[in-house]
Parts: structure tokens; C-alpha cells; sequence
């Protein structure tokens, strides 16, 4: 697996990373073992770049990431992110809260979790539009003086709240929806990263298992899964959306490759400082992943894809009308 340089701050990694949340979290129910397996697995196959969060679960994900990477820390760069307020009593509840305190007391949480001395890269998962960016920033960037992490980032941000974040302390990613069937980060917040030097990480680059070709109904998903509840994955949405999948398949068996390599090849080819974080937890499904990294896209070959699936042509939001509302603060 190639390696890129997230940023101008100097953060390398490798150029396809591995996503965990649903190793605990959201897709149905966790498997430990092969969750821990597919973490080895990627390490094989040079794919070090982990992303979890504290949220995942909550903490779960944390926990397990810690066990896979126990003894071999230094061979991983590891990300996790905090933005929430986590009560005890109600775990589930998802108030965002970017306060100081809260950034410290996450960050103490998660290097526990996890049990590593330091975070490689640290994001905010969703912006608080009740505290200044500034604040936040500044308390992160607390923690980079501290030792405890290396490197920042924020998840889910507008162009402003970048440039505002950037300016209080250098940002070096910025992680966000991006794929074939979700395009806003072309609008405005990929040139203003470009503009001042941070990268892109790319989550749900496969449209959360959908350009697979894998799911054609409701009832392919487990009964505990969160896309059940995803206005894209509803069955009137998503019988339309089938369209869509179905014509990144036509375009995949075209090369010879499967509808994952092709839409994963695609992020990999929009820019050298665009990382995808496809999530997995099965080992062979990692490395039909992995393998998108040798596919080699012409210049007619994107635009081809970029035509294939039109934004407009989507069915859906992306996240229920809630969730929606924070993101792009």
C-alpha cells in the first residue's frame, strides 16, 4: 500500500485507511474476533490508518482498537474523535458539546481506551455552534503542546469554520462524507483545504456498503441497523437509488474489477491528499478494499464515473433531518 501525506503539517499515511466504527457500532451487531482480525489483516497489507471514535458504541470501539493495536502501536497512525457529551446513565444520547473541558475530558477517555501515551490525529466529530471554534481549537491544540496528540482535525465543518479553526492552530485533515453518490465536499470545502494545506479523509467512500451492489432492499440489512433509519436507504428511495449502484456495477465488471475497487479507485484518484477510510470488519472484504489501491483511473475513466452517478440524481439525504442539522457548522 503507497503512502500520502496528509497536509502540509506532515502527517503520512497510508493511502487507503480502515474505518472501525462498524466493528462495534451502527452496521449491526459487532464481532470482537473478527474485528480484531480484520485490524491485523490491514496491518499485512500496509493498510495502518485507523479511525475510530469515542462515540462508536460509546467507547467500544475504542476498546477494540486498543486490543488489535496492543504491542504493535507504533506501526499504526491511529485517529479518534470527540465532540459529544457522553452520559453514563443515557450513553445514547448525542448532545454535541466542544467545550475545553470536554475536549480534555475525551481526550484523557480515549488515550486510555485505546492505551496508547498520544493520538496521531484528533478531530472534532461535529462542531459545536454553541462554543467559538477558537475555544475548541485552542484546547486542542492544549493538547498537541502536551504531547498527547500529535495532529488536528475537524469532522463534518464549513469552509468558515475551517479557516476560523485553522488560523487558531494548524489543522492538518478535515474528514467528511465523500463518494460517488456524496459530492458536497466539491462544492466549496475541498478547494478551501487545498488553499491552506490540510487533507481530506473520505468516510462511507462506498455510500455505507450501497455502491457494493450488496444491498438491493431494507431487508438486507440487520434488524439493529442504523441505515434502516437513513432517509437513502428507505425502500422508496432506495429502489431508485438501485439504478444508481446498478450502473457503477455495469462500469466495474467493464474493467474487470468489482463495484467496491471502482468507487473506492475513484476517491483514491480525485487528489493525492484524499484519503478514504472504507469500514469493514471482514478480512476479505479488506482486501477486495485494498486492491482498489492499484486501479488505475484515466482522466475519461473519472469523468465517465462523474456523469455515471449525478448528485442530483441521488434519492434521500444523507443522514435523518437530526443529524443533518449538524453538520456543514
Amino acid at each position: 500500500m503507497d503512502r500520502r501525506r496528509l497536509g502540509s503539517q506532515g502527517l503520512e499515511v497510508s493511502a487507503q485507511g480502515l474505518g472501525c466504527m462498524g466493528m462495534t457500532h451502527a452496521y449491526g451487531s459487532g464481532d470482537e474476533q473478527s474485528g480484531l482480525e480484520t485490524i491485523h489483516r490491514a496491518l499485512e497489507l500496509g493498510i495502518t490508518f485507523l479511525d475510530t471514535a469515542e462515540v462508536y458504541g460509546p467507547h467500544t470501539n475504542e476498546e477494540l482498537v486498543g486490543r488489535a493495536i496492543a504491542g504493535r502501536r507504533n506501526e499504526f497512525e491511529i485517529a479518534t474523535k470527540f465532540g459529544f457529551a457522553i452520559d453514563p446513565e443515557h450513553p445514547r444520547d448525542r448532545n454535541v458539546d466542544g467545550s475545553p473541558a470536554n475536549v480534555k475530558r475525551a481526550c484523557e477517555g480515549s488515550l486510555k481506551r485505546l492505551g496508547v501515551d498520544h493520538i496521531d490525529l484528533y478531530y472534532q466529530h461535529r462542531v459545536d455552534r454553541n462554543v467559538p471554534i477558537e475555544e475548541t481549537v485552542g484546547a486542542m491544540a492544549e493538547l498537541v503542546e502536551a504531547g498527547k496528540v500529535r495532529y488536528l482535525g475537524l469532522s463534518e465543518a464549513s469552509s468558515e469554520t475551517i479557516r476560523r479553526a485553522h488560523a487558531t492552530h494548524p489543522l492538518t485533515a478535515v474528514q467528511s462524507e465523500y463518494s460517488l453518490w456524496t459530492r458536497e465536499p466539491e462544492d466549496d470545502v475541498l478547494s478551501t483545504l487545498r488553499e491552506l494545506g490540510i487533507g481530506l479523509v473520505a468516510y462511507s467512500p462506498l455510500g455505507r456498503g450501497f455502491l457494493t451492489g450488496q444491498i438491493r432492499s431494507v431487508a438486507d440489512l440487520p434488524e439493529d441497523d442504523w441505515r434502516r433509519t437513513n432517509p437513502r436507504f428507505q425502500e422508496e428511495a432506495l429502489q431508485e437509488n438501485l439504478q444508481l449502484a446498478d450502473r457503477v456495477t455495469e462500469l466495474a465488471e467493464r474493467r474487470g474489477i468489482t463495484p467496491a475497487q471502482l468507487a473506492l479507485a475513484w476517491v483514491m484518484a480525485k487528489g493525492k491528499d484524499v484519503v478514504p477510510i472504507p469500514g469493514t470488519k471482514s478480512p476479505r472484504r479488506l482486501e477486495d478494499n485494498a486492491a482498489a489501491a492499484q486501479v488505475e483511473l484515466s482522466a475519461e475513466d473519472i469523468e465517465e464515473l462523474d456523469h455515471a452517478i449525478a448528485p442530483e440524481a441521488v434519492r434521500g439525504s444523507r443522514y435523518p433531518e437530526e443529524m443533518m442539522a449538524l453538520l456543514n457548522n
